[in-house]
């Protein structure tokens, strides 16, 4: 697969490991498409990399669908990255014992998972009608779940089982599309210096750091984006969920 010439659309691109990938894959010569919500920087992003912003919600069919027509509309459709998630704490029982909020898990559910489908299915209708490469690529998926999938802590339980369904869903997805030559992977970082990370104290970025066996550090977005290229490029991978955590394992909370 190559990326030069190719259309690339990433979700959640206007920060964190979506902005990474997507100043990684226009640097390698893509054009890069970025779906994000209307209030993001998308705009000036997209403009700084040559690329187009589509606002929208991933949840939305529409949304999704017109950024997908506005990413093929720019080169072939080849490289899809879905980073657009949420990750805020919800309990089963709040601190006097009551039962959560059924809307809060349904909210994150909805946007890591459901917004996962959406994306990759409006994009895959797309891309299975691309020319294939010479050896049979028409282009790939790449997928966000989280080590949370595995590992998941006290307070996680929404955010485990909307990465936990990412994850699960990828080796019946790839699958159904290699029919088509599309290859579908999944990344499960672990701890990343994300903008909600980066707004902790030193301290407890410190310490959170030392808690990875090895690199003892957080895990950069930059590290993120050149495991999508390698994904992209290299033809053979496909159906897999790769941990990008520096071999933690999560302890209880």
């Amino acid at each position: 697969m190559q990326i030069q010439g190719s259309s690339a659309l990433i979700t959640g691109g206007a920060s964190g490991l979506g902005l990474a990938t997507a100043r990684a894959l226009a640097a390698a010569g893509a054009v890069v498409t970025i779906l994000d919500l209307p209030t993001s920087s998308g705009a000036s992003i997209a403009e700084e990399l040559g690329g187009v912003f589509a606002a929208g919600d991933v949840t939305s069919p529409e949304d999704a669908a017109a950024a997908v027509t506005a990413a093929q509309a720019a080169a072939p459709l080849r490289i899809v990255v879905n980073c657009a998630g949420i990750a805020p704490p919800a309990k089963v029982l709040d601190r006097e014992g009551n039962p959560a909020v059924l809307a809060d898990f349904e909210r994150i559910v909805r946007i890591n998972l459901v917004g996962t489908f959406n994306v990759l299915s409006q994009a895959s209708a797309v891309i299975a009608k691309n020319d294939p490469t010479g050896s049979g690529d028409r282009g790939v998926i790449v997928n966000t779940a989280s080590v949370a999938a595995f590992d998941g802590q006290i307070g996680q339980p929404a955010y485990s089982a909307s990465k936990g369904g990412v994850h699960a869903m990828t080796l019946p997805v790839a699958r159904e599309l290699a029919r088509y030559g599309i290859r579908v992977c999944t990344i499960a970082p672990g701890i990343m210096e994300t903008p909600m990370l980066m707004g902790l104290p030193q301290a407890a970025q410190d310490s959170l750091g030392q808690q990875v066996p090895f690199p003892s550090r957080l895990g950069r977005p930059d590290e993120y984006a050149s495991l999508v290229r390698q994904i992209v490029e290299n033809d053979y991978l496909n159906g897999e969920t790769i941990r990008l955590d520096g071999a933690i394992r999560m302890a209880p909370r």
